[in-house]
């Protein structure tokens, strides 16, 4: 894999939301910086994705210094959101995680409510440092992440991307393909590897940053979304179910942990350590 390189980087601000490509981050111990430090909860203080309202894949979030956001979406004005100022925390439900959170001001939750037609609230987390542990069947002592699913950074690969849109073509739902990379959502993009060689990683680093590979990624229906459109169609969850079916998962990507600090740029040399 000697030719191993970050094709490109995403932060998603909101969870859900379209987020940016910026050309270097910023690696935090629970993720990229800014990634998913903010979602949508609700009225039980469940998170709202894209699983629920495939809508929020129109809408967009854009960093701001100090770590508000910009949110834009069809038919509104944009918005822009500070970080709220401490206060009492709400319990967010992360897929059966508690997390506390911190409200933003009513202007945000308003905003998000009308656009999707439902009543929701804009939550911000505070010190990602201590509010909620990754997994502990597959965490080591002490590691945190954001609001992301499960882990702090999602990593992909250009190859395997290749490799399942061929599948695709040969399947029955072939007209819905070739699929882009924006459908799973990743943090980190690889390019110059062999297709799905990252199955057998277990720790490698991307420039300067070493990462510990926990596991696959299990795919769900916000793989089926056109991050466009907002459109449902079957693929690539069909195709994934024939030929990427791991311990009871349908998966892509693989969830990996910061062991270090550091920088990550586009260009990056990416290197398998074990």
């Amino acid at each position: 894999m000697g030719n191993a390189a970050v094709q490109s980087i995403h932060v998603h601000p909101v969870k859900a939301f379209r987020g940016i490509s910026p050309r270097q981050a910023v690696v935090e111990p629970w993720g990229l910086a800014g990634d998913r430090r903010w979602t949508l909860i609700d009225d039980g203080g469940k998170v709202v994705t894209q699983r629920e309202q495939p809508r929020l894949a129109q809408a967009a979030a854009e960093p701001l210094p100090g770590g508000g956001v910009r949110l834009s979406a069809p038919g509104r004005e944009p918005l822009t959101v500070e970080v709220p100022e401490p206060a009492e925390t709400v319990l967010v439900d992360v897929f059966r995680a508690k997390v506390e959170g911190i409200p933003a001001a009513a202007a945000a939750h308003l905003w998000c409510s009308a656009y999707l037609g439902s009543e929701v609230r804009l939550v911000h987390m505070d010190d990602p440092a201590t509010r909620r542990p990754v997994d502990p069947e597959y965490a080591l002592p002490g590691e945190t992440v954001s609001f992301a699913d499960g882990y702090p950074l999602l990593v992909t690969t250009v190859s395997s991307l290749d490799a399942l849109n061929s599948l695709i073509s040969e399947g029955p739902n072939a007209a819905e393909g070739p699929l882009p990379m924006n459908r799973f959502r990743p943090n980190v993009v690889v390019a110059g590897t062999d297709p799905w060689a990252e199955d057998g990683w277990t720790r490698i680093s991307v420039g300067e940053v070493e990462f510990r590979v926990a596991r696959p990624c299990g795919r769900c229906v916000v793989t089926t979304t056109d991050q466009d459109t907002a459109v449902r169609g079957k693929e690539p969850l069909l195709t994934l179910a024939r030929h990427r079916r791991i311990g009871g998962k349908l998966v892509f990507g693989q969830n990996v942990v910061p062991l270090s600090p550091g920088t990550i740029r586009i260009g990056d040399p990416v290197r398998v350590l074990g």
